[in-house]
């Protein structure tokens, strides 16, 4: 099996997930999906939960029937520096 880098578009559309909060961050995503139709939820490595929490929180409870998943990219990549593998993950949230 070989192995794809996704391709990632630098936009306002996008939001990195970070070390905080998981409802801190699904209230900023559910802010930015009041302006926008349809976010991408970023995360790599440890914080990949954490975008899968986020996307669930906002999709089931905050915004219930009027938004879905879209879509779900995974992805890894080998560092040159260690040869270390990195997990990525592209959640693409819809408001309906």
């Amino acid at each position: 099996m070989e192995l794809q880098e996704v391709k990632r578009s630098e936009n306002e559309n996008n939001y990195f997930i970070k070390d905080e909060s998981v409802m801190a961050s699904a209230l900023e995503v559910l802010t930015q999906l009041s302006s926008n139709k349809r976010i991408v939820l970023l995360a790599k490595g440890d914080l990949i939960p954490n975008a899968v929490a986020v996307a669930n929180i906002v999709t089931e409870n905050m915004l219930k029937g009027n938004s879905s998943i879209n879509d779900i990219k995974l992805d890894s990549i080998i560092s040159e520096e260690d040869g270390q593998m990195t997990s990525n993950i592209e959640i693409t949230l819809i408001k309906n």
